[in-house]
């Protein structure tokens, strides 16, 4: 792999990181919840989740997957109801105003639950597989030991991964500043309910080829 073609993987995943997804939106949506610190869990879930699945892809278990007839729509399906099941969780959820002194009585949630849901959001999307299957092996110089490159292209995805994710939570922090009366945090809480329905219900239409 030469440094122009690390550059143009470099530019690549920052635009698609940058992109809103189901990760950033749960970052920002905990940022706001629980606070900066607190969201740290979430961002370290979210990106546990995605080294999980491009090791997976280095190891060839992405390509074993979407070769075997019927797994990759379980897969689908077990993700849009994922996220359709936190948009309703989203909708429903609490309406009063936002502490943002980040005490620790107005976060009740652990630290490993916070963590396990980041992680479970990251995990839930088909098209981490599809990405990590298709956009991963552009990059790789076959002529060249192959371990290494995975290495240094996973260590370079979760360092931008990671900046965006801070950037969200940066937000999510300014933004829980504004959503002090019932009526906004209501209109929050909806809103962002509604992209994570679309985003499950945008999975309905990924496929393997």
């Amino acid at each position: 792999m030469t440094w122009h073609m690390w550059w143009l993987f470099v530019a690549a995943v920052f635009v698609l990181s940058g992109t809103p997804g189901p990760n950033m939106l749960h970052i920002l949506s905990r940022s706001v919840e629980l606070g900066l610190r607190r969201a740290v869990a979430a961002m370290m879930g979210c990106l546990l989740a995605i080294i999980t699945v491009l090791t997976a892809s280095a190891l060839g278990l992405t390509a074993l997957l979407l070769a075997v007839p019927g797994l990759f729509d379980v897969l689908r399906y077990a993700g849009v109801a994922y996220l359709v099941y936190l948009g309703v969780k989203a909708w429903r959820a609490d309406t009063g105003p936002i502490d943002i002194s980040e005490s620790a009585a107005s976060l009740p949630l652990s630290h490993a639950h916070v963590f396990r849901d980041g992680f479970l959001i990251g995990v839930s999307n088909p098209k981490l597989l599809l990405f990590a299957a298709a956009f991963f092996p552009q990059f790789i110089n076959p002529a060249e030991p192959q371990a290494p490159q995975f290495a240094i292209l996973v260590a370079t995805f979760g360092v931008i991964e990671c900046g965006w994710y801070l950037v969200y939570a940066l937000g999510g922090r300014s933004l829980a500043r504004a959503l002090t009366r019932p009526a906004l945090k209501r209109g929050f809480n909806r809103v962002t309910g509604s992209l994570f329905i679309g985003f499950g219900l945008l999975l309905l239409r990924t496929r393997p080829n």
